[in-house]
């Protein structure tokens, strides 16, 4: 099984909306990475609009309808504006295929953390049943924590993404085995009660290819900051590419 890759474009809009002239294009973007080989597109739309807008939101989703083979994973905090997002796009016949719950605050620098069980467990169950009724897969933004798989699949999660910056941190250093081999227990506990496994945060040309080799039946990685930096260097072309090698494409 290959891991897939999807772009998340966040970045490229953070840098249009310094200005008001449309550039650098997100739907540009997100056509190059596709037309590169990546298999989906992320976005995270969030309350303050500081980089994705709704716009681009529905922009994406209309562009994506030429890319039947692709998917659109739209991430941020169910208890914001995801579901009006995603039940806007349902409502439009506009594709959507992945919905990942991230339990970020409305002014957060960054996603820093999972969701947190037993605690979070009873306000996501009627939400992950609300994605699920609109025919959306769902995953949940979780810790390396391997006691948790179980609690996240009985809440409906379809899958879960692995939030990697504490194995991006660890990178190069004494720590990094220990990382990879807690991951790749998180990533197996998630596999034995059923759920499917992806992963993002930090993730880079450096340190994928180790995550990927170790780390059981990961279906997706969710790679922006890093990748949209390279791609000031080398072009969305040769990024995605590069990004893809580091899976074994």
């Amino acid at each position: 099984m290959k891991t897939h890759l999807s772009v998340n474009l966040n970045k490229v809009a953070l840098v249009r909306n310094t200005r008001h002239l449309g550039i650098p294009s997100v739907t540009r973007a997100a056509s190059l990475c596709l037309q590169a080989g990546a298999a989906g597109i992320t976005v995270h739309p969030r309350p303050d609009a500081r980089h994705i807008r709704a716009q681009d939101v529905l922009d994406l989703a209309e562009l994506l309808q030429a890319w039947p083979d692709r998917e659109f994973n739209v991430e941020g905090n169910p208890f914001h504006n995801l579901m009006d997002c995603v039940r806007n796009l349902h409502q439009r016949g506009l594709p959507v295929h992945q919905v990942t719950f991230v339990p970020d605050s409305e002014g957060q620098f960054t996603s820093d953390h999972g969701w947190v069980f037993p605690d979070d467990g009873a306000r996501l169950q009627p939400l992950i049943a609300d994605a699920h009724a609109l025919g959306l897969r769902v995953s949940l933004f979780m810790d390396a924590d391997p006691s948790a798989m179980a609690a996240a699949k009985a809440v409906g999660a379809d899958r879960i993404e692995l939030y990697t910056e504490p194995f991006a941190a660890a990178w190069g250093t004494a720590e990094q085995g220990a990382q990879l081999a807690r991951f790749a227990a998180a990533a197996q506990a998630a596999l034995d009660v059923g759920l499917g496994v992806n992963a993002g945060h930090d993730l880079n040309r450096a340190n994928l290819a180790a995550f990927a080799q170790q780390v059981p039946g990961l279906q997706e990685v969710s790679i922006g900051h890093a990748l949209i930096a390279d791609a000031l260097e080398l072009g969305y072309d040769a990024t995605v590419k590069a990004y893809l090698a580091c899976l074994g494409h």
